[in-house]
């Protein structure tokens, strides 16, 4: 029997296929439940702690609408700043106080592994939401889950991740649920921002077949699917090298209906300039519904590891 109550989301690789197969059944229920009302009364009187120490619109929304969809409470903060770290309280500190109030804890930290750390001392339930250049494993099954709803089916699928892969934590993650399916890789990227090579090594070893490639165009005329990312200023220590590489790669909306009309697209967001606004209206651009996906993940992730489904 699958169960995932009582556990931590930490990174992509802790996946089962049978547990990514339950969270997308849960949240397809939960998706059409929630036409006919605005919120199931699974979680009433529990509360979520949102603790994110760097900015985040979506990841730090969707979780917080997970809950109030499920009827339970939020508390929390949006930046380092307005948390006691600004004071000099260690991230150790933090979540023990944060442990005395809350019954399940999604975070986000710079600091690779931070989660990890968190969950060796939280009595709560702790949800990676981005640990620096890490591991964001709840926006991993939401992209796979888009993937699917979009396509209908990810196995003999040909995903393409473009762009900042050296410091992506999506991609990250990413790769490490794909793993379960059968399907082919393209990864696109400067020389600089190659996907880590003990990643790659990774994957090959569970039998995926990877193709690295500095052109875009190349790896669309093969893609069913492109995961396109932006290059992260936020990770680069020296500004003129991202001044070099910030425009990289900029999907077009021509370049889409020239390549390949079917291409399914995806980006974990924001976007600076990867992906032209032309390029929205075109009906396999998905980015936004993805967005919309996290919520129904989100809820599922909560309600499964709360035990109320």
């Amino acid at each position: 029997m699958v169960s995932l109550t009582g556990k931590d989301i930490l990174n992509g690789e802790q996946f089962t296929r049978e547990e990514i197969d339950l969270i997308f059944t849960v949240a397809d229920d939960f998706r059409d439940q929630l036409r006919d009302k605005p919120a199931l009364n699974l979680m009433n009187g529990y509360v979520l702690a949102a603790l994110f120490f760097e900015p985040s619109t979506r990841t730090r929304l969707s979780f917080e609408t997970a809950m109030h969809r499920l009827s339970g409470n939020v508390i929390g903060f949006s930046s380092a700043e307005s948390s006691s770290t600004a004071k000099g309280e260690t991230l150790i500190d933090t979540i023990r106080t944060v442990d005395q109030y809350a019954d399940i804890i999604a975070m986000r930290h710079p600091q690779i592994g931070s989660a990890n750390e968190a969950a060796s001392v939280a009595n709560a339930p702790v949800l990676n939401g981005g640990d620096g250049a890490g591991q964001h494993p709840t926006q991993a099954l939401l992209d796979l889950y888009t993937i699917r709803r979009e396509r209908g089916d990810v196995n003999g699928t040909t995903i393409v991740l473009c762009g900042d892969l050296k410091n992506g934590r999506t991609v990250h993650a990413g790769v490490e649920v794909y793993k379960h399916f059968q399907y082919n890789l393209i990864m696109v990227s400067p020389e600089q921002l190659k996907m880590p090579a003990d990643i790659t090594s990774r994957l090959r070893g569970y039998g995926v077949h990877i193709r690295e490639t500095t052109s875009l165009e190349d790896a669309l005329a093969e893609g069913d699917v492109l995961y396109m990312t932006r290059i992260q200023k936020e990770r680069f220590a020296d500004p003129d090298e991202y001044e070099r590489l910030k425009g990289s790669y900029i999907l077009t909306r021509e370049m889409v209906e020239r390549i390949r009309p079917d291409l399914t697209i995806l980006h974990p967001l924001p976007r600076v300039n990867e992906i032209t606004s032309d390029v929205d209206s075109l009906s396999t651009a998905a980015y936004f519904r993805q967005v919309r996906n996290g919520v129904f993940i989100r809820m599922a992730l909560i309600a499964l590891i709360m035990g109320k489904v």
